[in-house]
């Protein structure tokens, strides 16, 4: 692997530490990657920051072998088509974190202190000290919402400003948020209370619109959003209506396309930046230089640590991976979303013990937002353990003849737990146990409402009639209690997703020791 294509602006130390190893390296930002692809068909390597590197360009590279994306996020490469091409893909993740991390704090300055318009009036010769009268960073309170890589380097950095910090993120541990000087709260106490909320998730089916009118209506008069993450996990008409009216002040850096053109919130945002947040020359050089020292260890040592696409092997069947995923995300909604997890324990019986590591990755997504599931064994441990949270693969006793079955523990703080078993049983994926209640036969499709309760009469009844008062079907009832007899669970599989209304109502009415929903394809 000696051709090296790099069609990007990226910091010339990639290609420095290329060629002094003999690597052949194109770098050529001003030629678009369609037409370099057609020019240099023999190119075994790319390099690219924002580049698309769709089917038609990896078509087009017979001998491609690897794609890195210089940076954290790789949405603009399809790792899916690469994957059945035989093409690897990588990032380089924390290389641009502090930049982004610095970026949400120059925001904030900026927005409070009246910068750009402060600027512009200066310069036009007027003197309008009394307009700009501005705020002070210091004791103000810091909501970070996903405190990964990114998140966790805004912790850092606030402490000059002497802030309190809370935190929001539905997988790290307490202790290791107390490690930055963080409280984990709900995401509704975080809106609540904070006067920045500085926003830290990737946008995907779960965090799509999630800053919208419920948790936009509670924030104090005043506060700031900072959105340095993606456009789409702000509901951009939530926020117009509700800004003038709260005040709100928004600091944004983020589009649903970088390119040219109107940007839909110019009519509301107080700062305005054309996707800046890695754009440091230190972030540009850190990256450059993790794309090519990854480029050498991999072709010349087989190292394939940061590989986002890696297959499975041949053996094991795909579908246990989702049934992986199921139990895990079973058990982190029966323990709730906003629960911190302590520790994850699992067990995987028969066959499915060989291929144990290859189960992390998808457990690891149902539990973390930014975590993706097409990553491999080695990434899912070092993001769990990134987040305080313990992993154990415990021994298994074959003499309970579970069959190819797995049970995913997870921990939270205090006494909480919860435990889930699940199978495949007549090629349908299924928990099979939460906790004491067995044999439930909970398929991995539709829409559900679990409800587990103090064992009383009536309590079905109640939970159907809310059901039927907001003109919800429901296609299947389960219902069983526990060996004890004191707790019983109902599962009902309904023909569309719950409203919210709809949860609150059953809550109301049946006071459930736990209660929450799934949707799945």
């Amino acid at each position: 692997m000696k051709n090296v294509l790099i069609p990007t602006k990226l910091d010339s130390v990639a290609k420095d530490i290329l060629e002094s190893k003999g690597y052949s390296v194109i770098q050529d930002a001003e030629t678009s990657l369609a037409e370099l692809a057609v020019r240099h068909p023999d190119t075994e390597a790319l390099i690219v920051r924002s580049e698309k590197v769709t089917a038609e360009v990896v078509d087009s590279l017979p001998n491609l072998k690897l794609v890195i994306r210089a940076g954290a996020g790789y949405d603009n490469i399809d790792t899916r088509y690469c994957r059945r091409q035989g093409v690897d893909v990588m990032n380089t993740p924390g290389a641009n974190a502090n930049g982004v991390a610095e970026e949400v704090f120059a925001l904030a300055l900026a927005a409070y202190r009246h910068v750009p318009e402060g600027d512009r009036s200066t310069r036009a010769g007027q003197w309008e000290k009394t307009k700009f009268m501005g705020r002070e960073l210091t004791g103000k309170t810091l909501g970070i919402v996903g405190l990964g890589n990114i998140g966790q380097l805004v912790a850092k950095r606030s402490q000059g400003f002497e802030m309190r910090l809370l935190g929001f993120d539905p997988i790290i541990s307490q202790e290791k948020a107390a490690e930055v000087g963080v409280k984990l709260v709900s995401l509704e106490q975080l809106f609540a209370e904070s006067d920045i909320v500085s926003l830290h998730v990737p946008e995907n089916d779960e965090t799509r619109g999630m800053v919208n009118t419920s948790l936009l209506s509670i924030m104090k008069e005043g506060a700031m959003i900072v959105n340095c993450a993606r456009a789409g996990i702000i509901n951009e008409d939530d926020l117009r209506a509700i800004k003038p009216r709260k005040k709100l002040l928004f600091c944004n850096d983020v589009y649903p396309a970088d390119k040219p053109g109107p940007k839909s919130v110019a009519d509301m945002a107080d700062v305005l930046l054309p996707h800046l947040g890695a754009n440091t020359r230190e972030a540009n050089y850190n990256a450059a230089r993790r794309a090519g020292e990854q480029l050498v260890e991999y072709a010349e040592q087989g190292v394939t640590k940061y590989v986002v696409n890696k297959g499975v092997p041949e053996q094991l069947d795909e579908r246990y991976q989702r049934l992986a995923y199921y139990i895990a995300t079973v058990a982190r909604r029966y323990l709730g979303d906003g629960a911190s997890i302590e520790q994850l324990k699992c067990s995987f019986y028969g066959e499915l013990h060989t291929f144990a590591q290859w189960f992390l990755p998808p457990i690891c997504a149902a539990l973390s937002r930014d975590f993706d599931a097409s990553q491999d064994p080695e990434e899912a441990e070092g993001h769990l353990s990134a987040r305080g949270i313990a992993v154990e693969i415990r021994a298994t006793d074959e003499s309970k003849d579970y069959g190819s079955s797995m049970t995913i523990d997870l921990f939270g703080s205090g006494a909480r737990r919860v435990s889930v078993r699940g199978t495949i049983a007549e090629g349908n994926l299924v928990v099979s146990r939460i906790n004491d209640f067995d044999k439930l036969y909970l398929e991995a499709k539709g829409h559900s409402l679990v409800v587990v309760y103090k064992d009383r009469p009536g309590v079905l009844a109640r939970v159907t009639g809310v059901c039927a008062e907001l003109g919800i079907n429901i296609d299947e009832i389960r219902s069983l209690r526990d060996p004890s007899e004191v707790n019983s669970i109902a599962i009902l599989r309904t023909n569309r997703v719950l409203p919210a209304e709809a949860v609150a109502k059953v809550a109301q009415t049946v006071t459930p020791e736990v209660i929450f929903t799934l949707s799945l394809a």
